[in-house]
């Protein structure tokens, strides 16, 4: 029987303060306190280079957040056969939603608090999941890295423009692998788009469309303040659940999925969706950072939560040879997207995560490809392109190029990554500038405003309101250290 958890909003218990004393000696020892799992698997050569690890040898895999999507992610790095789960950590630990992986780990160490996880198991861990909310994801992350953990995370993997720039700058710094969890980049979508923009088959795009039709938690809600204060449920440390956020009075209409629809915690149905639908197109076309973004329709404007519709219009530049790309983003339910007249039927996607509550019409996502001479259309996650139209289709038969097949799926990647055998198809390298495109829509939705973006200095130039929330709010006291990794 656990002991029953006591909730605590006071930062100076016994225990709050060793944890952060734990913290100050990995920012004191350059936070590399522990030795880095890379120099464990394999080992390294007389130039200090990565030796791969005997197939045989299995990662030590600690697992933050386990329940929800969480729990899927636990399941799917377990079942590559190339995990060892040696630790478990939710602030829930013993909620409804945990009772699975628990069960199913019975005799793994449990924590509520990834500090203590770390301070007490750092040595026996090499890498890390994490599938909990939006907000509380660079915490972790940052934590994790500085010790040379390397690291599973949901997307989006972080919850600001900032937060995804110091992510990506800790993986080089402290040479780990960062996996951000959009699978398509380990499915047909990845590699058919890397073979048919290498072969030219899509060049010179110009315009793309991407669109979430379906419905999702906040549609209907209407908000003029925080929620009102709710006991506390016994299982939940509500103090560590908000980790670097502002303190919030429990509601819960907050957990479960809920704070998807709040920009406090959450990033809305392009946090979401947008890794699953522009991801390829992003990479494959060298599109960075936009230098505009206009929300040219936003429904149901609030400060708390997201709109109940919104069109978006990224602005890329020209890349060198390319030319410039406008991306248009369309969410809500009745806000549809215009189509190609021979558009046909959508192109679904087999491969989509239940949600967590409702269900998700896969008909209602996809997107479309404007390139030079060839309009091509597709689903989200791994679902593959298909040519506008199947009279054009036919005709390009011949001409394709070879896709190969995936060696790894995303999970298996990730695992293959640590153990020096792959490199992660979606690293922090590639999925920071990713999720910095979606952090960009976001703050336009929140302002309802044309944001101009200095790419090169990534500042927001002309509204100030907006450029602040590149960062977002200040960490609550006794969380900045996290900033400081």
């Amino acid at each position: 029987m656990m002991e029953k958890k006591v909730n605590k909003t006071d930062n100076e218990s016994g225990n709050e303060i060793q944890r952060r004393q734990f913290i100050k000696r990995t920012l004191a020892f350059g936070a590399l306190t522990i030795v880095p799992s890379y120099f464990i698997f394999g080992g390294t050569d007389a130039k200090g280079k990565k030796r791969p690890a005997p197939p045989s040898e299995k990662v030590n895999l600690a697992c933050c957040g386990i329940g929800h999507r969480g729990r899927d992610v636990v399941n799917s790095l377990y079942a590559t056969g190339l995990a060892n789960v040696v630790a478990l950590c939710d602030v829930d630990m013993g909620g409804p939603q945990t009772l699975d992986i628990l069960g199913k780990f019975p005799n793994v160490p449990r924590f509520q608090d990834f500090r203590e996880m770390f301070d007490k198991m750092g040595n026996q861990i090499d890498a890390i999941s994490v599938g909990t909310p939006d907000f509380s994801h660079f915490p972790i992350t940052m934590l994790a890295m500085s010790l040379g953990k390397h690291v599973y995370v949901e997307k989006p993997m972080a919850h600001t423009f900032q937060e995804a720039e110091r992510m990506m700058q800790a993986e080089k710094k402290y040479k780990v692998c960062g996996q951000m969890g959009n699978q398509g980049h380990s499915q047909g979508n990845y590699f058919q788009m890397k073979a048919w923009t290498e072969a030219g088959i899509i060049k010179n795009v110009t315009k793309i469309t991407a669109f979430m039709n379906g419905g999702r938690r906040w549609h209907g809600m209407k908000v003029s303040d925080y929620l009102d204060e709710q006991p506390i449920p016994e299982t939940l440390d509500w103090d560590i659940w908000n980790t670097t956020a502002q303190y919030h009075k429990y509601n819960v209409g907050y957990v479960d999925g809920n704070w998807r629809s709040w920009y406090d915690f959450g990033n809305g149905a392009l946090g979401d969706w947008g890794a699953h639908l522009f991801d390829t197109a992003h990479e494959f076309l060298k599109l960075g950072l936009p230098y505009e973004v206009d929300p040219v329709h936003i429904e149901g404007h609030s400060p708390y939560i997201f709109p109940q519709a919104s069109t978006l219009v990224f602005k890329f530049p020209k890349r060198g040879n390319m030319p410039p790309v406008e991306m248009t983003w369309y969410d809500g339910r009745n806000n549809l997207p215009p189509l190609p007249d021979d558009f046909g039927d959508s192109v679904e996607a087999g491969d989509v995560p239940p949600p967590t509550s409702g269900v998700i019409e896969k008909k209602n996502t996809g997107r479309v490809i404007y390139g030079e001479g060839l309009t091509f259309k597709g689903g989200s996650h791994g679902s593959i392109l298909q040519i506008i139209s199947e009279k054009k289709a036919k005709e390009m038969e011949s001409l394709l190029p070879e896709v190969p097949e995936s060696p790894s799926n995303h999970f298996a990647n990730f695992m293959l990554a640590c153990k020096g055998q792959e490199e992660c198809r979606s690293s922090f390298a590639v999925a920071a500038p990713l999720t910095q495109v979606m952090m960009l829509g976001v703050i336009a939705q929140r302002v309802n405003m044309k944001l101009i973006l200095d790419s090169k200095k990534k500042q927001i130039t002309n509204n100030k309101t907006a450029n602040e929330l590149l960062s977002g709010a200040p960490p609550r006291k006794g969380w900045e250290e996290f900033y400081k990794l």
